[in-house]
């Protein structure tokens, strides 16, 4: 019986220890995880019509041209997180890093026209992405890779510290506790583990077709529209909550903060919401370009 005890209760520990060695499992860096990408994705593919799935079919056939087979490219999921995982190949694809962010001071007042040299920033490359895509003149390997970049920066601009940033590098250099979770920092959390515990609920699931009523309240605006959104939500919840002050830019943040659970709490349904904006914007992001005379969508920077 004493040696079972023992067995069983190592195995309990070894349990605990890989779920947390899950939950510390680093995630890519400057973007949303991959499920949060990946969800919206899912939302977004929900909420076009069979005509524009039909249309992005088609474009995934042209894949293997686009020569990245470690990175595949076979569906509106994969086009979620292509663009982090070419990254990997810096050689190639290192040109393509400040595309993921457009970082502005919550201390200072919003500038949509800052921080964007040359077009590169996530916001311009939207629009970017957007005109190529919608351009039936150009090659289908051309319009697939901006297919997945346009869908990715959606993503990524809708995560509050891709525009939110106090000398940090987006809450990069911020250490930060997730709970009882240590050693990460605050952007990490909102990649990945805050991202992921709003978007998990079976009972109340984020991938659904939405109602017209939904979608006008959720949905619409400019990539610009959408960075300020999230540098607001950086500024007024993601600071003052990790750091415990109403008033963070009056003070020099520490380096290092814990989030407990009633700020994770309080945190899930905003992250939950952004997940659900960008996956209904990218549906309309798709539908427009896949539409004859494709909509405007912002200038998105200079």
């Amino acid at each position: 019986m004493g040696h079972r005890t023992i067995r069983s209760g190592a195995l309990r520990f070894s349990l605990a220890a890989a779920l947390l060695a899950l939950l510390l499992a680093p995630v890519q860096a400057n973007a949303w995880g991959a499920y949060a990408h990946r969800k919206t994705a899912e939302i977004a593919e929900a909420n076009v019509s069979p005509e524009v799935r039909a249309k992005i079919a088609r474009l995934l056939r042209s894949e293997k041209a686009l020569g990245t087979p470690q990175c595949p490219l076979r569906t509106l999921e994969d086009a979620a997180v292509w663009p982090d995982c070419i990254r990997r190949e810096g050689w190639r694809w290192g040109y393509t890093a400040a595309w993921h962010y457009r970082t502005a001071p919550i201390c200072e007042s919003f500038d949509a026209r800052a921080n964007c040299p040359g077009g590169n920033c996530v916001t311009a490359q939207i629009t970017r992405a957007h005109r190529i895509l919608a351009d039936e003149s150009l090659p289908a390997p051309v319009r697939l890779e901006a297919l997945a970049f346009m869908v990715h920066f959606a993503g990524d601009v809708h995560m509050p510290l891709h525009s939110g940033d106090d000398e940090d590098r987006g809450g990069n250099d911020r250490e930060a506790d997730y709970g009882i979770i240590p050693g990460l920092n605050l952007h990490w959390i909102w990649d990945g583990p805050l991202a992921e515990r709003a978007i998990s609920d079976p009972a109340d699931p984020v991938v659904r077709r939405y109602s017209p009523a939904e979608r006008a309240e959720l949905a619409g605006g400019t990539p610009d529209d959408w960075g300020r959104e999230s540098w607001e939500i950086s500024r007024s919840f993601v600071y003052p909550t990790a750091f415990h002050t109403d008033a963070p830019c009056d003070r020099d943040l520490p380096k290092k903060t814990a989030l407990t659970q009633e700020d994770i709490v309080r945190g899930v349904p905003i992250a939950r919401r952004r997940v659900q904006q960008a996956g209904l914007r990218i549906a309309d992001l798709l539908t427009s370009a896949f539409a004859p005379g494709p909509l405007k969508v912002g200038q998105g920077g200079r």
